[in-house]
């Protein structure tokens, strides 16, 4: 009997860990986005220019950290 109860913990762990894992590919996922949408919003603020826009919403993140230090 207590075999299989032990079993099922293993399995619950299991399932947990799997849970874990979707909700960290969700959270990167939704960073970087959020990354790109900020650079993007920064980019057009300052430079009034589409171009600049795309290529910094590409740069993402690295933008974002860049235009803090410098400005």
């Amino acid at each position: 009997m207590q075999n299989n109860n032990i079993d099922n913990n293993v399995n619950i762990e299991d399932n947990n860990s799997d849970d874990n894992d979707d909700n960290i590919k969700k959270t990167v996922k939704s960073g970087i986005t959020f990354g790109s949408a900020l650079a993007i919003v920064i980019s057009y603020t300052n430079w009034h220019s589409v171009g600049w826009a795309i290529i910094h919403g590409l740069m993402s993140w690295v933008y974002v950290i860049y235009y803090l230090l410098i400005y």
